[in-house]
C-alpha cells in the first residue's frame, strides 16, 4: 500500500474507532470519513462494508483478548474468583464500543459473519479458562465455551443497552458463574 494510502487507512480506522466508541457500530459512516478527513470514496474504496470496517477496528482488541486470557488464568483464588474474574474481563473485551457486546455475540457462533475470525479469538479464549477449571473438575463438562461466550455476551448486552453499572453485572454473573460450577 501507498504511504498516503497506508495513512487514510490508520486515519479512517482510528476515527471509526473513537465514532464507534461514542456512539456504536451503527454509526454514519459518511460522518467517519468527514472526520478523518477522506471523502466517502476512499473510506469505501478501503471497506467496501461496514463489518469490514469493524473487522479492522477490532483487530486491535484481538490484540488484547490473548493478553487478558493470561492474566485471568494467572488470578489468584479457587475456580469461582477465576471464573467470575474471567467474565468481568470478557465483559469488558466485549463492551469497549456502544453495541459491542449485541454485534459480538450475535455473530458468535456465525460462519458466515465477516467478524467470525475474532469471535473465534474470543472462543478460543473463553475455551482456555473453561479447560483449565476442567483439569480440576470444578466446571461442568457438557457445557461448552460457545455457550458460555453467549451467556456472558447475554449479560453483556443487557448492561451495554441498559447502562448499567458495574455493581448491577456482577451478580449476574454470579449467577451463571454459579450455575457452571461443579462444587462452591
Amino acid at each position: 500500500m501507498r504511504a498516503d494510502a497506508q495513512r487514510n487507512y490508520d486515519r479512517i480506522v482510528e476515527t471509526a474507532r473513537q465514532v464507534f466508541r461514542e456512539q456504536g457500530y451503527d454509526a454514519s459512516l459518511d460522518q467517519i470519513a468527514k472526520l478523518a478527513g477522506v471523502g466517502p470514496g476512499t473510506l469505501y474504496r478501503h471497506f467496501p462494508t461496514r463489518d469490514d470496517l469493524i473487522d479492522a477496528v477490532m483487530q486491535s482488541w484481538v490484540d488484547r483478548v490473548e493478553d487478558t486470557t493470561d492474566k485471568a488464568l494467572a488470578h489468584e483464588g479457587g475456580p469461582r474468583e477465576l471464573l467470575l474474574n474471567w467474565f468481568e474481563e470478557y465483559v469488558r473485551l466485549i463492551s469497549v464500543h456502544k453495541g459491542g457486546p449485541a454485534k459480538i455475540t450475535s455473530a458468535m457462533g456465525d460462519d458466515g459473519s465477516p467478524i467470525r475470525t475474532k469471535c473465534e479469538v474470543l472462543r478460543a479464549a473463553n475455551e482456555r479458562v473453561l479447560e483449565q477449571l476442567r483439569a480440576e473438575q470444578a466446571v461442568r463438562s457438557d457445557v461448552t465455551s460457545l455457550q458460555v461466550a453467549r451467556m456472558v455476551g447475554g449479560v453483556a448486552t443487557v448492561a451495554d443497552q441498559s447502562e448499567l453499572e458495574d455493581a448491577f453485572v456482577r451478580p449476574m454473573l454470579e449467577v451463571l458463574a454459579d450455575g457452571l460450577l461443579t462444587r462452591p
